[in-house]
């Protein structure tokens, strides 16, 4: 008997766990691990594990189809873990266990505490690198060393590539029968839109299959547009794992033609791949320690808990930042170009701590991923890898005037904007009084003031 445990890569294609497992001798029984306590203490948005839960429902429907049931384990931490799955492989006399890495701190460290207590009980234990295209600790430096600026990873992760074979792996075909049965899954998590975000692998191989037919070629032209449907929208899926980043690599390359490994999706394939090679070889990032202290160190973040709540709730009075705050909360989604002026705005603007905007993002996103939160709350802040310089401030005006300039998105999200004469929803007084509010800065003297700190530090 072999175990498959799943994480956060529920499908069958390209899963190099489930692959393997099924392709060596004996019967495969699949696990997935319930550990509400870790998720409350990484701040698991509520809606994304229930888009979790219901990929996991269809993923366990799938394993029906193939003979391998689907076995329901649950774990209050991380730590747990390893006994959890030890009375498992006992149960079913298991001999072997196969998964795939995961790259933060604690789910490392779950993992090495895993294979330390089946390996000394007789257990085989396999781990594979199914979240990357490449592994973390393959993309180094001409002298050995973990890059520390993307520009020149991502031109070592593209020459790399080039002698990498990067082929999806097919699904498993039908199992022998074990005789196990299949366990129920708990509800997890609260409603979200399932018409916005259908669960599944079938799901989303379909989205990824219309974007590559429709929005990969435009992609670079469309993408910072917040009103138009510009972008994959395919995060919730990957950061769940019911789509592999292969998969979208591949899908890229027969979609661009020969100059897809230059395009601008890849590129943000790539700074997913940044990001998740920086938390193996930085693990002091996954404890908030910022990738540059240095800059840090000159930073005197503010104890401003009404500011702070008026960005939660989308009530600064800036226009662009209060409409993406909502689109949040009603979808669990954020364009990217405002998920980098929301958190200039609260870091930058505000002076607030960028752990505590970390932190609040992760407990709403439905596409939740920590690395690549991690490295954005820190890019935006300055004090991570690449960091943006800290005198690049996001100006909300003028982010709307580029990007939304006819107020579609703003329109869309604050409807009670939308008689307002367009050069009054551009003046934050203006249209912060005709939602009731006042704007919670001014904005050319909290940027006098932001400039001046990281100087002065």
């Amino acid at each position: 008997m072999k175990l498959v445990w799943f994480r956060n890569d529920l499908r069958l294609s390209d899963n190099p766990a489930l692959h393997n497992a099924c392709v060596a001798d004996g019967p495969v029984v699949a696990v997935v691990v319930l550990t509400p306590q870790q998720w409350r203490d990484h701040c698991e948005a509520p809606v994304k594990l229930a888009f979790w839960r219901d990929a996991l429902v269809k993923l366990a429907d799938d394993l029906d189809r193939l003979n391998i049931p689907l076995r329901v384990l649950e774990a209050p931490c991380f730590d747990d873990c390893a006994e959890e799955l030890s009375r498992l492989c006992q149960e079913l006399s298991a001999k072997r266990l196969y998964f795939n890495y995961e790259y933060p701190v604690n789910e490392r460290r779950r993992d090495i505490r895993v294979k330390q207590r089946l390996r000394g009980e007789g257990v085989i234990v396999d781990g594979f690198h199914g979240d990357l295209i490449l592994p973390p600790g393959s993309v180094l430096s001409a002298k050995g060393d973990p890059f520390r600026v993307f520009t020149p990873f991502s031109r070592a992760w593209r020459r790399q590539l080039l002698c990498a074979d990067f082929s999806c792996l097919p699904a498993p075909g039908r199992q022998s029968g074990t005789g196990t049965v299949r366990d129920i899954i708990p509800s997890l998590g609260q409603a979200y839109d399932q018409d916005l975000w259908a669960a599944g692998e079938t799901a989303a191989a379909g989205r990824l299959q219309r974007f590559a037919a429709a929005g990969l070629g435009v992609y670079g032209d469309e993408r910072d547009f917040p009103a138009i449907d510009g972008t994959s929208r395919l995060s919730p899926y990957l950061a769940t794992g019911q789509l592999s980043a292969r998969q979208c690599l591949s899908a890229a390359q027969l979609s661009l033609g020969a100059d897809w490994l230059e395009s601008t999706w890849v590129t943000e394939l790539i700074w997913r791949e940044f990001y998740r090679h920086l938390l193996v070889a930085f693990p002091e990032q996954c404890r908030y320690q910022p990738f540059r202290p240095e800059v840090e160190a000159k930073i005197r973040w503010h104890d401003r808990p009404d500011l702070f709540d008026a960005w939660c709730r989308g009530e600064t009075g800036f226009a662009i930042v209060d409409a993406a705050m909502r689109q949040l909360h009603e979808t669990g989604w954020m364009h990217n170009r405002l998920r980098m002026v929301t958190a200039s705005f609260l870091t930058k603007l505000l002076g607030v701590d960028w752990r505590l905007g970390c932190d609040f993002f992760m407990s709403h996103l439905i596409d939740g991923d920590f690395a690549s939160n991690l490295g954005g709350w820190q890019w935006s802040a300055s004090v991570g890898a690449d960091a943006a310089p800290y005198f690049r401030i996001f100006n909300p005006a003028r982010q709307a005037e580029r990007f939304d300039p006819h107020d579609d998105f703003v329109c869309h999200w604050l409807p009670e904007l939308a008689s307002l004469p367009a050069k009054e929803r551009r003046d934050p007084k203006r249209a912060a009084a005709a939602r009731g509010l006042q704007p919670v800065i001014d904005y050319g003297e909290a940027r006098r003031e932001a400039l001046a700190a990281y100087k002065a530090g």
